[in-house]
């Protein structure tokens, strides 16, 4: 794949990965792009298909994933998430780094893949903590939040294989853990900023 090399975050449910990825965008404006995951579960409301998701049918992202078309998918609460080739590449064909969120499976899916990402997890101090920033969200049920934990807690044991991510961050001070972030994609941002001059 041509362009810069993508980033996959990976980490729980309220490890912090979407506030580091809010500064990160906001500090270096179209360096990075996200690709587009699909999904077979219903729109939220405000959502916007091909911004937030592509919202598709089962049999169509079924029939997408047995073409080949897919980085990484997997079955989450009864719905499908997927990665596909044409999201990503539609971001590095602007030039741009591809930021991947992706969950533990969707890592070791890539690892199979020529993709070549950054491999970051970001992970909470703790489970309590965890549990805190889930609660102080008030977007789940008891139910939803109990499965989120018990998935944070495989996650987290998962990623201790060695060599699996290049960079673990333990997102406890969020300064930190974002100058640790942008310290490692500090030369492929390099990379991307100087090939828009030429």
């Amino acid at each position: 794949m041509q362009g810069p090399r993508p980033v996959v975050l990976s980490g729980p449910s309220g490890a912090g990965k979407s506030t580091l990825l809010k500064k990160l965008l906001k500090d270096h404006e179209n360096v990075f792009g996200f690709s587009v995951s699909h999904t077979t579960r219903q729109p939220r409301p405000g959502e916007v298909n091909g911004k937030d998701y592509h919202f598709v049918t089962r049999e169509e992202m079924q029939k997408e994933i047995d073409a080949g078309e897919f980085i990484e998918h997997a079955e989450f609460s009864g719905n499908m998430y997927g990665t596909s080739k044409g999201a990503v590449q539609a971001v590095q064909a602007q030039n741009q780094i591809c930021v991947l969120d992706i969950d533990i499976q969707g890592v070791k899916n890539i690892k199979k893949t020529d993709l070549n990402p950054i491999y970051i997890s970001v992970q909470p101090p703790s489970i309590d903590i965890l549990e805190k920033r889930l609660r102080d969200r008030k977007t789940e049920t008891e139910e939803s939040l109990m499965k989120r934990l018990s998935a944070a807690r495989v996650d987290l044991e998962l990623s201790k294989e060695p060599g699996l991510f290049d960079l673990v961050i333990i997102n406890d001070d969020l300064e930190k853990a974002y100058s640790e972030l942008k310290e490692t994609l500090l030369e492929e941002i390099k990379k991307t900023q100087e090939s828009r001059k030429s």
